[in-house]
């Protein structure tokens, strides 16, 4: 089954990096968060990828041209011209197509313009930004048994600032808010059937909104609850989160050796 990566926003959120690469090619632990995520389907038997870049794309299509380069020892031998050696050569069962789908372009449009390389197969989506450590097998095997057009991981993020317990206007306490404090959002991570694409009009069509909401009151729309570990990188807060659990070797999306 082919996974889909949306990859070609700007991340403006975080500016601080995305202004010299694309979002998802912001390093965690000296790899992008890409490569991450790539590596958490891969260890699951996902091997196909479809890379939907825009913002600074050759950044994304250069990157896996030099993959030996960013994963192996190198000797370049000058005494006999350009040769190049590639030592402990570590590559990955990956087949990637890196697809422009555009400057502009919004999620929807993204998901449309790449319909001919899914071809008319289910193929599962992600946003290249977000790591978790669902089981990507079991989110298969719940939407096979659903039999419904598309599949959505729902989740709980955690809370950004404390909260205050109230009453009677006195402050009773001050705590960390926790999940259950929150309500369940997109976490991305879908499994979709080829006819979401008649959904989706262009490139201007945000897939949250129009296709998500007709397909969902049409009874077309399925929900598969993940209670353990997401996250997204929004910020710089958020990709120091990431920073800290993957160099203290407790990444929980880490799913691979």
């Amino acid at each position: 089954m082919k996974v889909v990566i949306l990859a070609g926003g700007f991340g403006t959120r975080i500016s601080e990096e995305s202004y010299l690469k694309p979002k998802p090619m912001i390093e965690i632990g000296e790899m992008p968060i890409l490569w991450h995520i790539m590596k958490h389907y891969s260890a699951c038997g996902f091997n196909e990828f479809i890379i939907c870049a825009g913002y600074k794309q050759h950044v994304i299509k250069e990157w896996f041209s030099n993959y030996f380069l960013h994963t192996s020892d190198i000797t370049f031998d000058f005494t006999k011209g350009d040769d190049i050696i590639v030592h402990n050569k570590h590559s990955e069962p990956w087949k990637v197509t890196v697809v422009d789908t555009g400057l502009n372009t919004l999620t929807g449009g993204r998901i449309k313009r790449i319909q001919d390389y899914v071809e008319n197969e289910t193929f599962m989506m992600t946003y290249g930004d977000g790591v978790c450590d669902i089981d990507l097998n079991k989110l298969v095997e719940f939407h096979k048994l659903n039999s419904h057009y598309a599949t959505m991981t729902a989740v709980k993020p955690e809370g950004r600032f404390g909260v205050l317990d109230i009453e009677n206007n006195s402050v009773l306490s001050f705590r960390e808010k926790s999940q259950d404090d929150m309500g369940w959002i997109n976490g991305g991570y879908m499994v979709l059937e080829p006819e979401v694409f008649k959904y989706i009009e262009g490139d201007q069509t945000i897939f949250e909104r129009e296709p998500l909401e007709t397909l969902a009151q049409e009874g077309q729309l399925d929900c598969y609850k993940h209670n353990g570990f997401w996250q997204c990188m929004d910020t710089m807060r958020d990709k120091q989160k990431l920073e800290e659990l993957w160099n203290a070797n407790k990444a929980p999306w880490k799913n691979w050796e």
